[in-house]
C-alpha cells in the first residue's frame, strides 16, 4: 500500500474555488483531471495545484450532476504519472482499498479500509460503500484497490455515521470519459434527466437539452468575475496592489495564500471575531542545539523592535505574523501592513537560514 500511495502522490490534484476545496486525480490516458461535480460548484474555471506544479487555473470542460462528475483541463508541459483504471466488476465485499485526498486541508492523506458493500444502491445508482475514513476535502479523490488501480471516485459520506463513505464505481467514470472524449475542448454537460451529452454546439436556446428539453447549465467562464464584499474585498484589492494574482491566491472563503521570495504567507479573515491575520511561514528550527538559545534571544529582541509584527515558533516552524481588526483596516493601512509583512518575511527567512542554520521549511 505504501508503494501505491507514493505512486499516486503526483497524480493527486488539489482543487479550490471561492467557496471551498476538494480533490481530483489525473488520468493520463485521457489527459484530464477527474473530480466531483459538487467540488467545481458551477464554476467554469477553478484553481489547481499539485506536487509537480504550482498553482494554476484549470478550465472545467465537463459536468455530470447525476453522477457527480467533472473533468478539468490538465496543466500543460508537466509530466504526471500514469495511473490505471480498474474494473468494478472484479470488486468484492471485503476487498482492501485506499482513499486518497485532502480532507480538511491535510494534503495527500491516505486512509485504508475495506469495501463494506460493493453495490449499495442510492438514488438509482450503484455506489461502493467503504469503511475507510473519508472527510470533507476527500471529495473527488480516487478510491484505489490493492493493485494500484482506480476503482471509484470518493463522492460523499453519511454525516454522523461511523466511517460510512461512498464512492462512484469506475464503470460510471469510464462511460462518462468515453462519452466526453469525442467532444474534447468543448464545454459539455450531461443531462441529468436523459443522460444526453449537451455541448455548446447542440444546446437548445442556450439552456435546454436538445433531447428531452430539461434546463441544463454548461460549464462556462463567467462574463464578470464574482467580487467579494466587505473586508474580503479590501484584502483582495490590497493583494492586487501588491502585485499578487488574487484568483490564484484564493483558498476558499476568506482564505488566501501567497508567496514572497522563499516565504509562504497565509491570510485569513475571521468574520466572526472581526480580525484579519497574516501569517508568514518562514524556515524551521535548527537541529544544532547550540543555535537554539541565540535564536530565541534574537526573536525576542526583534519583537521588541518590530512594529506591528510578531515572530513566534509554532512547533518547528518560525512564523512572522500581523493582526488587524477589520474596522481599523483601510486599503492604505492594510497595504502598508501587508507590504511590511511580505518584505520582512522574505528578509527573515533568508537571514535566519544564514545566521542560525535554520532549515528549509518542509512543504506538502
Amino acid at each position: 500500500m505504501q508503494q501505491i500511495i507514493e505512486q499516486y502522490q503526483k497524480a493527486i490534484i488539489q482543487i479550490a474555488t471561492t467557496t471551498g476545496t476538494g480533490t481530483g486525480f489525473y488520468i493520463k490516458e485521457f489527459d484530464l483531471i477527474v473530480t466531483n461535480e459538487h467540488v467545481v460548484d458551477n464554476n467554469g474555471e477553478v484553481t489547481i495545484a499539485g506536487k509537480a506544479f504550482d498553482k494554476a487555473f484549470s478550465r472545467v470542460w465537463y459536468t455530470d450532476r447525476k453522477h457527480d462528475l467533472a473533468f478539468l483541463e490538465a496543466p500543460k508541459g508537466i509530466e504526471l504519472p500514469e495511473i490505471r483504471l480498474g474494473r468494478y466488476e472484479e470488486m468484492k465485499d471485503g476487498d482492501e482499498v485506499v482513499a486518497i485526498g485532502h480532507p480538511y486541508g491535510l494534503n495527500y492523506t491516505a486512509t485504508q479500509g475495506v469495501i463494506s458493500k460493493v453495490d449499495r444502491i442510492r438514488e438509482g445508482l450503484k455506489f461502493i460503500q467503504i469503511d475507510a475514513a473519508i472527510n470533507p476535502g476527500n471529495s473527488g479523490g480516487p478510491l484505489v484497490n490493492e493493485k494500484g488501480e482506480v476503482i471509484g471516485v470518493n463522492s460523499f459520506i453519511i454525516r454522523g455515521g461511523d466511517n460510512l463513505g461512498f464512492a462512484l464505481p469506475v464503470s460510471y467514470l469510464r462511460e462518462a470519459l468515453q462519452l466526453y472524449v469525442p467532444h474534447r475542448g468543448e464545454a459539455s454537460t450531461r443531462c441529468f434527466s436523459c443522460s444526453y451529452l449537451v455541448t455548446t454546439g447542440n444546446i437548445d436556446s442556450l439552456k435546454y437539452c436538445p433531447s428531452c428539453g430539461t434546463e441544463v447549465k454548461l460549464p462556462e467562464l463567467p462574463e464578470k468575475e464574482v467580487q467579494p464584499i466587505g473586508a474580503a474585498k479590501t484584502i483582495e484589492e490590497i493583494l492586487k496592489e501588491l502585485g499578487k494574482e488574487v484568483r490564484l491566491a484564493r483558498e476558499g472563503v476568506n482564505h488566501w495564500s501567497v508567496k514572497e521570495g522563499s516565504a509562504k504567507i497565509k491570510i485569513t479573515y475571521n468574520a466572526e471575531n472581526f480580525f484579519i491575520a497574516g501569517d508568514a511561514y518562514l524556515c524551521q528550527m535548527p537541529t544544532d542545539a547550540t543555535k537554539i538559545k541565540p535564536l530565541y534571544l534574537f526573536l525576542l529582541q526583534e519583537n521588541y523592535r518590530t512594529h506591528n509584527l510578531v515572530l513566534s515558533c509554532v512547533k518547528q516552524n518560525i512564523v512572522l505574523s500581523c493582526i488587524m481588526y477589520d474596522l481599523d483596516m483601510t486599503k492604505e493601512t492594510g497595504a502598508e501592513a501587508f507590504r511590511n509583512l511580505f518584505q520582512k518575511a522574505d528578509h527573515y527567512d533568508d537571514f535566519l537560514k544564514k545566521e542560525y542554520d535554520c532549515l528549509e521549511r518542509l512543504e506538502e
